[in-house]
């Protein structure tokens, strides 16, 4: 038997990939190679399903643990059994597991949760997002996964988009700098590197991938998976630059967008998916559609599902996130190609980008969880690096008539602390944070901001917390130095998050603008993208600063705030002054916004700003 295995190239592995490929996909039948195609979620994974369908991919729809609050070796144990079921196949392919680790690994219960993308735009420190992407890394291997679903680099052009957030900002310069994310989480190859060639750099990094391809920020009135109208030169330009600098780091896989181009859905797109991505742009990974990306290419969704994957497959997509009916995509694939309508040579590209980006993995070499790496979930570095990127996130865009407001007094005698998100570390963190949808409250392991401000203030100081302020509080402000209002978005993702009005929620102005009119006022606003900020509130306020969706270390604020660090963000995407100017284009002479891509004041009221 041993003697026969080593006349197997594809498990040699000394032997170039590229041999281990061809020896692999000559050995296969065409049943096998479409389970390689077919991505399903883990509720449809039985041992059975993964071993006699040759599954190629599995996934966890967000929220999809293997029970509430489960740690990462719980997780590391479900997916070393869909593993070990993948390794008896007849060939022992082994799969591989994608999750939405987005900004951290953010399914899994205490691990390090960072800010959202737009709050690492404001960063503008590709190497910090580097680090983030390393540290992730370490936290998705630890639980057992090879896949990570990020970066997203999409270029946000309107904030009434329910994903602005996943955005690292508006133009393409900021969002292709940030793609340094992708040498994190894979590592970073060498210089002499084939530019399109999938990378990783060993058992500490996972597989990355670009999203969503192409033009999802972009989209008529910003709706989600709408419709973006551009020439190609504008969709090249303000679109597909970010994609350039994710492939010559070596990214592995592309995720198709739900979103279309000038009409025509991207899941359909020949031009786009096979000749700009994989033929012009050199791409040699695979393509990956979004959650049931081909059902969404028949109206209602679903139906004619045959010619769906017809389209799908023939215009590039190369493994398909299917998630649960496996079995008719099987068959209908079987069938097309047996008709002649999908071509075998169609199906082999799709199944040699698959097992390339396997063998690069080395997942055939290293396909079970390495249990060391769990000490690093959660662990103190990663949530200091979190904690550095709070601080660099933040935007102050106001801070008193001449600058004199901010940094607070850490010994004050006694301080009023109100809002709806002072106190909810799943407000905090938003969406995609546990679920899709994100949660209220003590979600995971993590400091809230009223947490990190009794945590920073002297011995002596009082703080007086209360979600909504008493009228007895407001008619006693005399007796706080300053307060802290804390309010924003509630968690959301996707289209549940298009929002045509942008109005702080839960009477947020109103809050604000009833304390700031008793007692001296910093606004800390949590949200996905800029809000509408009423004039009463910009007035009466003292100071403002824009601290986005930080994630689970809230003491990178007080940082800030309390003055042992400067404010050094700036904002990554344009903050207008009425909802009714959107989509401002900072390229159009009609440009008049609140407050002007690149903004930031320092704590000296100096403007940080630069062009982007």
């Amino acid at each position: 038997m041993v003697d026969n295995e080593k006349s197997y190239v594809y498990k040699n592995r000394e032997a170039p990939v590229e041999a281990r490929v061809k020896d692999l996909l000559s050995r296969m039948t065409l049943p096998e190679k479409i389970g390689q195609m077919t991505l399903i979620e883990r509720s449809v994974a039985s041992e059975a399903v993964i071993r006699d369908f040759s599954i190629g991919s599995v996934l966890n729809r967000a929220g999809g643990w293997p029970f509430e609050d489960a740690k990462s070796s719980n997780w590391a144990d479900m997916i070393d059994g869909f593993q070990r079921s993948a390794l008896e196949s007849r060939l022992g392919i082994p799969i591989i597991y994608g999750i939405d680790a987005v900004h951290g690994n953010n399914d899994v219960y205490g691990a390090t949760i960072f800010p959202h993308n737009i709050g690492l735009g404001a960063t503008r420190d590709a190497d910090l997002v580097k680090r983030i992407g390393a540290a992730t890394a370490l936290e998705v291997r630890a639980c057992g996964a090879h896949w990570a679903f990020a970066p997203c680099v999409a270029v946000v052009k309107d904030p009434r988009w329910g994903r602005c957030y996943e955005s690292y900002g508006e133009v393409a310069q900021i969002v292709s700098e940030m793609t340094s994310l992708v040498s994190g989480l894979q590592g970073e190859p060498s210089k002499d590197h084939t530019n399109g060639y999938p990378f990783l750099a060993g058992r500490k990094n996972v597989v990355a991938c670009a999203k969503h391809f192409v033009g999802d920020g972009g989209t008529n009135k910003a709706i989600n998976e709408g419709n973006t109208i551009l020439r190609y030169e504008d969709l090249e330009r303000k679109h597909i630059a970010p994609y350039k600098k994710c492939i010559s780091q070596g990214v592995s896989t592309v995720m198709a967008s739900y979103s279309s181009w000038n009409g025509d859905k991207l899941h359909s797109h020949y031009f786009l998916l096979t000749e700009i991505l994989k033929q012009k742009l050199g791409f040699k990974g695979y393509i990956v559609s979004d959650w049931e990306g081909l059902d969404r290419l028949s109206d209602p969704p679903g139906s004619n599902y045959r010619n769906c994957v017809k389209i799908g497959i023939n215009a590039g997509i190369d493994m398909v996130m299917v998630p649960f009916k496996y079995e008719q995509f099987r068959n209908d694939l079987i069938d097309l190609v047996e008709s002649g309508e999908v071509l075998m040579a169609r199906v082999n590209d799709a199944v040699e980008r698959i097992l390339r980006v396997k063998f690069v993995a080395g997942l055939f070499e290293f396909p079970l969880t390495d249990r060391s790496l769990l000490p690093t979930v959660g662990c103190k570095e990663h949530r200091e690096l979190a904690r550095e990127a709070v601080r660099k996130s933040l935007v102050l865009l106001k801070n008193g008539r001449y600058g004199e407001f901010l940094p607070l007094n850490c010994n004050a005698e006694r301080i009023l602390v109100v809002g709806t998100h002072a106190d909810d570390l799943g407000y905090q963190c938003g969406g995609w944070t546990k679920t899709m949808y994100g949660q209220s409250g003590r979600i995971t392991d993590g400091t809230t901001l009223l947490d990190a401000i009794k945590a920073a203030v002297g011995d002596e100081t009082e703080v007086i917390y209360e979600k909504s302020p008493s009228e007895e509080t407001l008619a006693s402000g005399y007796r706080f130095s300053y307060a802290i209002v804390a309010v924003g978005e509630p968690p959301y993702a996707e289209t549940m998050g298009d929002n045509s009005e942008l109005i702080i929620p839960f009477n947020g102005s109103e809050i604000i603008t009833a304390v700031a009119e008793k007692i001296p006022t910093l606004v800390i606003l949590f949200s996905g993208r800029p809000m509408f900020l009423e004039p009463q509130v910009l007035e009466k306020a003292e100071a403002l600063v824009a601290a986005w969706l930080l994630g689970t270390e809230g003491q990178g604020i007080a940082d800030v705030i309390f003055g042992d660090y400067e404010f050094r963000g700036k904002l990554p995407a344009t903050w207008f002054k009425r909802v009714d100017q959107l989509p401002l284009d900072i390229e159009s002479n009609g440009y008049l916004p609140l407050f002007p891509l690149g903004f930031g004041l320092n704590g000296d009221s100096v403007e940080n700003s630069d062009t982007v």
